[in-house]
């Protein structure tokens, strides 16, 4: 698993929204919108959605990853 850095809240919505409205296709959707956003030149939010690409992944597995206390 590489490093994860979640901004805020909002980013982690986000996210649980990708999951509920595109289900397993929810890392495409984020990948998508990451490369649109590199594509248009906005590489703050480019890096916001491979984030979120990587916390839709993180959220919808079902390993554990981390420390376990």
């Amino acid at each position: 698993m590489v490093a994860l850095y979640v901004a805020d809240a909002q980013q982690v919505a986000e996210a649980a929204e990708l999951i509920a409205t595109f289900g397993d296709h929810a890392p495409v959707e984020a990948a998508i919108r990451a490369g649109h956003m590199r594509d248009i030149g906005n590489l703050v939010h480019f890096c916001r959605w491979r984030q979120t690409e990587r916390l839709v992944e993180l959220l919808a597995s079902d390993e554990v990853v981390g420390t376990v206390h």
